[in-house]
């Protein structure tokens, strides 16, 4: 469960350089194991120009490098019209509009589920009911007291 959470703390990290340098239609797909695919995440973005497209590209290496994550492979970052940053258990793709549309990642990967930044590192909805329903009971225990009346 370790190794997941690590995953999902590093894929979030990315998400968030993206952000910093104002990345279009931030999308992660979390792959199927058995879909044949060869890591478990794609991060994909959109820049507006070369310049921008560059700079995402830098700020998620360097967000990345220092929680000691490198790259294993990258390319198109001359040609900046894709991206792609290859961590091993994610990948992240940097697109200009134009070639986004063209490659469609997300129909080519449409068995894919497809989640929000948000969702990421979102705790499980269970855990949550149960501190809201211990908390609830701890308050109906403290309001049910007496309270002693002041002179």
């Amino acid at each position: 469960m370790k190794k997941k959470d690590d995953l999902k703390l590093q894929v979030n990290e990315a998400i968030l350089a993206c952000q910093d340098k104002q990345a279009e239609d931030v999308a992660i797909l979390e792959l199927e194991k058995d879909s044949g695919a060869f890591t478990d995440y794609f991060v994909m973005c959109s820049g507006t120009n070369p310049r921008q497209i560059q700079a995402i590209a830098d700020a998620v290496d360097e967000r990345l490098e220092a929680l000691g994550l490198r790259v294993a492979h990258s390319e198109g970052y001359k040609q900046a019209e894709w991206v792609l940053l290859d961590y091993v258990d994610f990948v992240v793709h940097i697109f200009s509009e134009k070639a986004r549309q063209f490659y469609d990642l997300e129909r080519l990967w449409k068995s894919a589920k497809r989640l929000e930044p948000a969702e990421l590192l979102a705790k499980p909805k269970r855990k949550t009911a149960a501190i809201k329903s211990t908390t609830s009971h701890a308050v109906s225990t403290v309001a049910t007291k007496p309270r002693k009346k002041r002179a």
